[in-house]
């Protein structure tokens, strides 16, 4: 079953004749982009946006695999940060970033004569909250991976199979996903995320989140690490080290949220809150 929808997303991709694949490094953009590479070579292409929402060492890895792995990458500057309505942090501040990606990469593909952009979305995010969907829908930007059906856990398996150093990777999301909505997007609050979050992997941690919390007096740093991993982060010292640096990049408070690191907690907040929704239209 699994090797069959592989060779669904082949067929699929070759009905395409050439494509621009939104790249991040993640698992199934890496996934999608090498498939395309395989099925599709010199006429498909990997793009990565880059800015300040995207950790450095999230673009190193990204450029060093496709580099190990042959496909080629352009990277695009993305101005996402030009846009008020995604600095204001709405609750569809993923619209604003997905529709400013695609507008970059609309031209990229018209000069390269490709005929499609397709992006990363699989079976298992049907039914999340995905706003940066619409913005793909308004462009007709393809989901191929959604398409044949294939799930994350399959991406996964197909991954090691290739040899994709992603296919155990954890879950990634940028950096303006630990601000809660309705609190403004910095590139200072992203520094001290990133900076937060590099502490905790350079630690050994896997799931890792650092949320950032805006209090009338600085800033609190909420720690989201995996279930498993809480026992670790308060033996031998290590919360404390935690603390000590976090406090250096800039928090005034740190703390641990014991429910540990579970996919879409900034989500949460939505049921029953009241949280600023813009509207979709971007400004011109």
């Amino acid at each position: 079953m699994l090797d069959l929808k592989l060779e669904q997303l082949r067929k699929l991709l070759r009905s395409y004749g050439s494509c621009v694949v939104a790249y991040s490094g993640g698992v199934d953009s890496v996934f999608l982009a090498r498939v395309a590479w395989d099925t599709l070579g010199a006429r498909s292409l990997a793009a990565i946006a880059d800015s300040p929402s995207l950790p450095r060492r999230e673009l190193e890895e990204a450029l060093t695999l496709a580099r190990e792995h042959g496909f080629p990458v352009q990277v695009v500057r993305t101005q996402e940060f030009n846009n008020p309505d995604y600095l204001a942090n709405p609750n569809n501040r993923c619209y604003f970033c997905k529709h400013e990606l695609f507008t970059e990469l609309g031209p990229l593909a018209r000069e390269g004569k490709f005929a499609v952009i397709a992006y990363g979305e699989n079976a298992s995010d049907v039914g999340d909250f995905r706003p940066g969907a619409k913005a793909a829908a308004e462009f007709q930007v393809r989901a191929p991976l959604k398409e044949v059906g294939l799930t994350k856990a399959e991406i996964r398996e197909l991954s090691a199979k290739l040899g994709l150093p992603t296919a155990d990777k954890p879950q990634m999301a940028c950096l303006s996903s630990r601000i809660p909505y309705g609190e403004p997007v910095t590139p200072e609050k992203l520094r001290m995320i990133e900076a937060g979050e590099n502490v905790l992997r350079d630690l050994g941690f896997f799931d890792v989140r650092v949320r950032h919390h805006e209090l009338k007096l600085g800033h609190l740093a909420r720690i989201e690490v995996g279930p498993g991993e809480m026992e670790r982060f308060l033996a031998n010292g290590t919360g404390q080290r935690v603390v000590d640096a976090l406090k250096q990049a800039g928090y005034s408070h740190v703390t641990l949220d014991l429910q540990g690191y579970r996919r879409g907690s900034a989500n949460e907040m939505l049921l029953g809150a009241s949280i600023p929704k813009l509207d979709t239209m971007p400004r011109s």
